[in-house]
């Protein structure tokens, strides 16, 4: 479970969530006429029997409701039961909720009115409806809750992603990668940094003698947290053409290294892959 991958909309949820709990234990009907007795009469609060319907109906239902989004969004992958989702279920039970709690304020007789309970609990089912609705469906409900974190450098002192020996311009390439965003691709059979080739043989011991660097150089990569301007897809390590996962704006995720021009990133609920188009990219 990853708590970053809640959106805003999630946090409208679980505040309604609360706010609807703190409704349960106020009085659900208040007397308007009681006379000297106002003070004797003990109005029930959703978890009492004498209104038990509306507890199941309403603030059960609700909160139910609110954990199956909130769990939809923390599991690693939103699992189905009868063949609709978990957020679809807790979608139908919000709304379900609040039409209980919309009805419920009718009932009671002509000598009651509907108290502080009630009225906090359609307000609560309303937004807890609403939310449920509507983050699928706007962006901003869909940003992200918590900002990202700022990543830390592999090295103290040290600036990732400089540009090494022979590699014209910056970015986000290090040394020992062909090039990194925004350089010049090296054209075929021209010398690399004024350098001309040598023979097969001194190539061989050059070969063999730059891999410890490379290995070396590949430390010199330092996580960061990053956003996409549109949404991309994001491709299994092994090379497979089928995405396993798309990336959506609004929502941070992780370079953990980097291949060539693509980065290998980790979404919100742990999903690794390769993001090959990283262009625009904003990072955090």
């Amino acid at each position: 479970m990853n708590i970053r991958s809640l959106t805003r909309g999630d946090g409208a949820v679980i505040g309604a969530a609360v706010l609807l709990l703190i409704a349960s234990f106020l009085d659900f009907y208040s007397v308007s006429d009681c006379g000297n007795l106002c003070g004797q009469v003990q109005m029930p609060s959703g978890w009492k029997s004498e209104i038990f319907p509306v507890l199941p109906s309403v603030f059960l239902a609700g909160l139910i409701a609110a954990v199956l989004i909130v769990a939809a969004r923390l599991l690693p992958q939103n699992r189905r039961v009868a063949g609709l989702t978990l957020d679809q279920w807790g979608t139908a039970l919000a709304v379900f909720a609040a039409w209980s709690a919309l009805w419920s304020l009718m009932g009671g007789g002509s000598q009651l009115s509907p108290g502080a309970g009630a009225i906090l609990g359609l307000v609560a089912t309303l937004v807890l409806a609403a939310a449920a609705i509507a983050t699928p469906r706007v962006p901003a409900l869909k940003a992200a809750l918590l900002g990202a974190p700022k990543p830390q450098q592999a090295f103290p002192g040290q600036q990732p992603f400089a540009p090494g020996p022979g590699q014209p311009g910056g970015g986000y390439g290090y040394p020992g990668q062909p090039h990194g965003y925004g350089a010049q691709p090296q054209q075929p059979g021209a010398p690399i940094g004024g350098v001309q080739p040598a023979p097969a043989a001194a190539q061989g011991h050059q070969a063999a003698a730059a891999q410890p660097q490379q290995a070396a150089h590949a430390q010199d990569f330092a996580p960061f947290w990053f956003a996409v301007p549109v949404a991309r897809p994001l491709y299994p390590e092994d090379g497979s053409p089928t995405p396993l996962a798309e990336l959506t704006p609004g929502t941070w995720y992780l370079a953990v290294d980097q291949r060539g021009s693509a980065l290998v990133a980790q979404t919100q609920d742990g999903r690794r892959g390769v993001l090959q188009d990283t262009t625009g990219i904003q990072r955090g």
